[in-house]
């Protein structure tokens, strides 16, 4: 294995190895992380699949391996243990990827393809025979257990549509209420004019004969109204489970992911991580394909999810290179005329000191800076912003100093109404033309302040300040207080800032103060019986220099809720 990769990928099922295969094709560098422990390796072979209907799963895999190589891909077996972002705020990657041999590799983007497990009822002998003739999936088993004697067992309310789902395969259908709740009224009609048999009673065990399964014990019960002996044994030659589908999860908590519960007729049938239709999660650089999103797709449906997820992936990419090929060149062109720039104000002499004329207003310091160049920042949101607020319902937002309006824009995507405020007017027209190309412009309403002078009007369920620092006069705590203010009961607000300059800066460029968190809590008064403190911390963040050497800046984020 190399050092650093386009896109590792993490899972070689069929969903992993469909995104692999699309990326090397795109001219990716691509990595393949697998435990070699398919899902679906019980099972006989792979259904619904267009021109691989029956392949062994093992069969269609090494296929699919030997293809991802030959459009240079590599594929190793091991198992990721841990994987972290790496990256400051400027872009989303890259990430560290660590397997459980040591062996750790970079990546700018990362593509989760782990599937899922299938957590089955507690009944001895159903996981001895689980892909065999304890099935799940009728579209995926049906067709091979068709007019058998089949019996369905019921562990929640999705138990009646499976039986009736699974008459459609075989007209000898045998519904185990097991643990499953009565069915009404209606219900029973239902499997009664279908011809379903029900039996009441918990499922103790299977019975099974030369290695098939032959039928299921019963502790006692009743049916079709008739008293039954205890233990009597009822035929069945396969035996249909719902199990809980939960996504693998391991690797999310140092990604800053977590997986969501899926209800199914007011029923939690499993968990899955979260993601866009492309299969970007909320955290910026890593996507999800599979299983592990859509816990119910067959697998050519997780494969098309993959091919998806990956075309976003390549052209995000191409996003992030175009970016940076456009920097390279502006700043060639900067090292050429610098000496035809005088007119701006900061940080040309490569230490980032600001040289302002005596009574620059934040307006004209602020419009010059946004005019240097056709985008400033990375277009990302802060992260501090999408770790504190990712899990919030959304409501109405104020963004203050929203400059080119990454974070409301991401707000507004995640569903908030956003009110975004600026100083530049160069920056809110060029974040009001991002968020009409984002498909939110009717979701976000730019206004122009300085905050030194004026405020937005109205109260917010989340209150947004992140990095309110100018080398211009700014009144920065009456503005956070005014932003406490704005905050409705119930609501949180959320301040970011630095704690200093960053680490390449050899002598303060300019008269800027950073106070620290505990200042900042005082000066709000945030810890007062109408403030509860989530969250107050400082924390490191990797930042590379204006030559492109690396750095780091020190920040803080405080998240504070106002008490109903």
């Amino acid at each position: 294995m190399d050092a650093r990769y386009d896109v590792v990928v993490v899972g070689g099922g069929a969903a992993g190895l469909s995104g692999a295969l699309t990326l090397g094709r795109a001219r990716r560098k691509v990595l393949v992380v697998d435990a070699g422990r398919p899902r679906n390796a019980p099972a006989d072979g792979v259904h619904a699949f267009l021109t691989r209907e029956g392949t062994p799963p093992h069969e269609l895999l090494a296929t699919g391996r030997e293809e991802v190589a030959g459009y240079g891909g590599e594929i190793v077996t091991g198992t990721v243990v841990a994987a972290e972002r790496l990256g400051g705020d400027a872009e989303p990657g890259p990430f560290r990827v660590t397997m459980d041999d040591g062996t750790a590799v970079e990546a700018e983007r990362l593509l989760l393809a782990t599937g899922l497990v299938d957590e089955l009822p507690d009944v001895p002998g159903l996981a001895e025979r689980w892909g065999r003739d304890v099935l799940h999936c009728p579209y995926c088993h049906g067709w091979e257990v068709r007019d058998r004697a089949i019996g369905v067992l019921s562990t929640g309310p999705l138990g009646v549509h499976q039986a009736l789902l699974w008459r459609q395969w075989s007209d000898r259908v045998t519904f185990f209420l097991h643990d499953g709740p009565e069915p009404d009224a209606e219900q029973r009609e239902k499997l009664a004019a279908r011809g379903v048999t029900v039996v009441e009673g918990r499922v103790t065990g299977l019975e099974v004969t030369g290695d098939r399964l032959a039928g299921v014990r019963l502790d006692d019960g009743r049916v079709d109204g008739g008293r039954v002996d205890g233990g009597r044994v009822v035929a069945c030659e396969a035996l249909a489970v719902g199990t809980r589908l939960s996504a693998r999860s391991d690797l999310l908590p140092g990604l800053g992911l977590e997986t969501e519960e899926l209800v199914m007729a007011g029923h939690v049938i499993g968990t899955h991580v979260p993601a866009d239709p492309t299969g970007a999660t909320r955290v910026p650089g890593v996507w999800v394909a599979g299983n592990a999103a859509s816990v119910t797709d067959q697998v050519i449906a997780a494969a098309a999810g993959a091919v998806r997820a990956a075309a976003a992936i390549n052209a995000d990419l191409i996003e992030q290179e175009s970016r940076r090929a456009v920097a390279a060149l502006r700043d060639a062109g900067a090292g050429a005329g610098a000496g035809a720039r005088g007119r701006h104000h900061n940080h040309h002499n490569g230490q980032g000191r600001f040289e302002m004329p005596e009574g620059t207003t934040a307006a004209a310091f602020w419009d010059d800076r946004y005019g240097e160049q056709e985008r400033i920042w990375s277009g990302q949101p802060n992260l501090a912003l999408v770790r504190e607020a990712g899990d919030l319902p959304a409501g109405r937002a104020l963004d203050l100093g929203c400059g080119e309006g990454a974070d409301a824009i991401w707000l507004a995507t995640r569903g908030w109404r956003v009110t975004a405020a600026d100083v530049s007017r160069v920056a809110l027209a060029r974040a009001a033309e991002e968020a009409a190309r984002a498909g939110v412009a009717d979701r976000v309403e730019w206004q122009r302040h300085d905050l030194a002078e004026s405020f937005p009007e109205g109260s917010y369920d989340l209150v947004s300040a992140s990095y309110l620092h100018s080398p211009v006069e700014l009144p920065r705590e009456e503005i956070l207080r005014a932003a406490a203010d704005a905050v409705a009961p119930g609501g949180v607000l959320l301040i970011t800032g630095h704690r200093g300059w960053p680490s390449w800066m050899e002598e303060p460029p300019g008269e800027v103060t950073f106070p620290t968190p505990r200042e900042v809590l005082d000066a709000v008064k945030l810890d007062e019986p109408a403030w509860e403190v989530l969250t107050c911390e400082e924390f490191v963040r990797e930042r590379n220099a204006p030559d492109g050497t690396p750095g780091t800046h020190a920040d803080y984020v405080i998240k504070a809720r106002r008490r109903a």
